[in-house]
């Protein structure tokens, strides 16, 4: 316990609860809109770009398997090798892993931006009593709220966009052997995949912001 020199006493601190912490990321997001909305952009078209291969993929399988004579003809006309089973070949792979390392890029340096910018914020609330592990929690909570949400407009975007694409060459057929087990499994790995890049994104600016000492933060100019 620390004293004053009146003898009072200061309680000691606990650790602010999770629910707490996700109240105030989400108050900062909502005050820093612009800044959230242009980190999301990238998570949201990298995502998208990853769900539209994986559910076009999906499709252009099913299209295949269902052997018909016509449909094959139409997938020809596609470009689509008939004997691939709608196989991704190495240049698609290397095109998403090449967006989904941008989309981690994206989100730690807009971060560490932020936490950049709100170095005197950071030691304000230390000064007022916060602790590491709360500074720690909030921009953690803030930069994860921020690439999940992304995550998500782009699966809706992405299966949008294949869906759509994969009806205009296809009409009907697409319906006829919709692959919808499939569907849920490339949204399910696709909200996986966006959700843990944005998670390992924001270990490192969160960590940075919790170690930040309070008088050097104070002198920081604005």
């Amino acid at each position: 316990m620390a004293k004053f020199e009146t003898g009072q006493h200061i309680p000691e601190q606990a650790n602010v609860p999770w629910s707490t912490a996700f109240v105030v990321s989400w108050n900062s997001l909502k005050r820093r809109l612009g800044r959230s909305i242009v980190t999301m952009i990238g998570v949201i078209l990298a995502i998208a770009f990853l769900a539209y291969m994986l559910i076009n993929n999906s499709i252009t399988a099913a299209l295949i398997a269902a052997r018909n004579d016509k449909l094959s003809v139409l997938l020809q006309e596609r470009g689509v090798d008939i004997y691939s089973q709608g196989e991704t070949d190495s240049m698609t792979i290397l095109l998403i892993c090449l967006a989904l390392i941008t989309c981690l890029v994206g989100i730690v340096n807009s971060m560490l931006m932020s936490v950049t910018e709100r170095v005197k914020e950071i030691g304000t609330l230390k000064c007022l009593g916060a602790m590491d592990f709360f500074i720690l929690q909030s921009y953690f909570i803030e930069s994860s709220l921020q690439g999940v949400l992304g995550t998500v407009v782009g699966i809706m975007l992405g299966a949008f966009v294949a869906i759509g694409t994969a009806l205009l060459s296809y009409k009907g057929y697409v319906f006829n052997h919709f692959p919808w087990l499939d569907l849920l499994w490339a949204m399910l790995l696709s909200f996986l995949i966006g959700s843990l890049i944005s998670v390992v994104a924001s270990i490192a600016p969160a960590y940075w912001a919790a170690r930040k000492e309070p008088v050097e933060a104070m002198r920081v100019e604005e």
